[in-house]
């Protein structure tokens, strides 16, 4: 296991350390960069799916940059309780209880609208729920640290993250309409728990 992925203070369970040794015996990460790989593995761990190897779209520069707003404690903003549950060592900011629906406007849009007054510009936003938050999101001028862009469902999910992608905006986000609350949440941990150096400096 690449020690740079789990933090000093962090006590990893012995049922998570062979977690990770099971899906590295059944996936080999090692080609991956520090952070895309950290973000691919817990993932995967997440959802026991290692078809997500394939599926995620990210870039390590991108990932660094998040980092380091992260660990300089950008605020966290999620698009549902569940994923904000998901996330360990950081408070985040959830808007949905406040929220309203209204023409034309889904709840979940409303709580990106009240979330972004709250946190203003420079954020890194989880959306593993809602493709509605997503495109709401895209709207606003948000100047987000990272997008992690995971919404899962039949309808709109994978549009939001293509759109996403297409928007040029620093992110995460997966091609096919799986997601998820779980998985969204597992690539901010992902992130979280890495404290290594950067990437140009450290060995996986």
């Amino acid at each position: 296991m690449n020690r740079a992925f789990v933090p000093e203070d962090r006590v990893v369970h012995p049922i998570e350390q062979e977690s990770f040794r099971r899906l590295r015996a059944r996936l080999d990460t090692s080609h991956f960069p520090p952070l895309t790989r950290a973000v691919v593995e817990r993932v995967i761990h997440s959802a026991a799916d290692l078809d997500y190897a394939e599926d995620l779209v990210m870039d390590e520069g991108t990932l660094e940059r998040a980092h380091a707003a992260l660990h300089a404690g950008a605020p966290v903003v999620v698009d549902v309780e569940m994923v904000a549950v998901g996330i360990t060592r950081r408070g985040t900011v959830c808007r949905l209880k406040d929220a309203r629906s209204g023409p034309g406007l889904t709840r979940s849009a409303h709580a990106v609208r009240l979330a972004y007054e709250e946190v203003g510009p420079g954020a890194l936003w989880v959306i593993g729920c809602a493709p509605t938050a997503l495109e709401e999101l895209l709207t606003l001028d948000a100047s987000p640290a990272l997008v992690i862009g995971l919404p899962v469902g039949f309808v709109g999910a994978a549009e939001s993250k293509a759109a996403l992608r297409e928007s040029g905006l620093p992110a995460v986000s997966n091609v096919s309409m799986k997601g998820g609350s779980a998985v969204a949440a597992a690539a901010l941990n992902a992130l979280l728990y890495h404290l290594a150096a950067p990437a140009s400096k450290e060995k996986s």
